[in-house]
């Protein structure tokens, strides 16, 4: 059997560090779910069974997502844009991706696992409200995601520190440009 690209990366690389080989769980540990706890933002990326992809930003009071359990959480599903993209891959392929931000902290939090899609009273029934900052008419749970803990790990600093996600300057000179660009 030949040899794959990836392989041979790994191979020429040296494969991954001891410690980042060994950080994938199959359930939250207590530091992940404090993190989870205190995160105001998360990216959600779904596709469906024909490999078409979506990546949603879900922000909210800090803790927004509720951790069930090790195993699972429970993400509402505010008004928004009512595209639904995510929930129409949910129906072909129930698989998603988090990740978890917290605002001036360079780690997030990743967690992968399976969907079940939710009525709105089943995610109130979990005592879930809309808590979110600025609610407009449009700011209320629609539905709701469970989502079942496949993998879950921390995810170390370099690329926020490649971007300087959160250095103050650079944050002042993006937005100046990009509000430049986008007159």
């Amino acid at each position: 059997m030949a040899e794959s690209r990836i392989d041979a990366l790994r191979e020429e690389l040296g494969g991954a560090h001891p410690l980042a080989a060994n950080k994938v769980a199959q359930q939250l540990n207590d530091h992940q779910i404090g993190f989870i706890r205190n995160a105001p933002f998360m990216v959600m990326a779904s596709s469906n069974d024909k490999g078409d992809c979506d990546a949603s930003p879900k922000g909210g009071h800090p803790g927004f997502v509720k951790v069930l359990d090790p195993e699972t959480l429970l993400i509402p599903d505010i008004g928004g844009n009512r595209l639904f993209q995510s929930f129409a891959n949910f129906e072909s392929n129930p698989k998603a991706g988090l990740v978890f931000f917290i605002p001036g902290i360079d780690v997030t939090v990743r967690v992968n696992g399976r969907i079940e899609v939710l009525e709105a009273s089943a995610v109130e029934a979990e005592g879930v409200n809309a808590e979110v900052h600025h609610p407009d008419d449009n700011a209320a749970i629609v539905q709701g995601l469970r989502l079942t803990v496949d993998e879950a790990y921390f995810h170390c600093p370099r690329s926020m520190h490649f971007g300087e996600v959160w250095n103050e300057a650079a944050i002042a000179i993006n937005r100046e440009r990009s509000l430049a660009e986008l007159k």
